[in-house]
């Protein structure tokens, strides 16, 4: 495939469709690579640092820094499958995790059986930090 300077190619998913460039999310900041686990069922309706209540069918991540409201993308790098979900929460606090995630998310990646997988996560929207 030959691409002029104007282009940019399909993004390909998992499954092997593509997606046109316009829809494809840019990142907008670092890309970390490292374990994501996911919340127990222990944690449903628990406050989470952002005030809200946990909800498993929510597409809450926690993540240690980036602000609350900051959308972003999550692969599982074993399986390349990729989903979105919003930062909502702080953590996770067992060493050497990047990420929690809801059960949803985390069905969504197919690492529920696992319980734990390696992943990247990219900020593809930062919220603005509140004053």
């Amino acid at each position: 495939m030959t691409i002029g300077c104007a282009q940019s190619p399909d993004a390909v998913t998992a499954d092997g469709t593509t997606t046109p460039p316009a829809t494809v999310e840019r990142p907008a900041g670092q890309a970390q690579t490292g374990m994501a686990s996911y919340y127990s069922h222990r944690f449903n309706g628990r406050r989470m640092a952002s005030g809200a209540p946990f909800d498993p069918g929510s597409d809450t991540i926690a993540h240690r820094t980036l602000p609350f409201g900051t959308l972003v993308r999550v692969t599982n790098l074993r399986n390349g499958l990729t989903t979105t979900g919003t930062v909502q929460d702080r953590g996770p606090w067992t060493r050497g995790r990047i990420a929690d995630l809801s059960p949803r998310i985390a069905r969504q990646i197919d690492m529920i059986r696992s319980g734990v997988a390696q992943v990247e996560i990219v900020p593809v929207e930062i919220a603005e930090a509140p004053e």
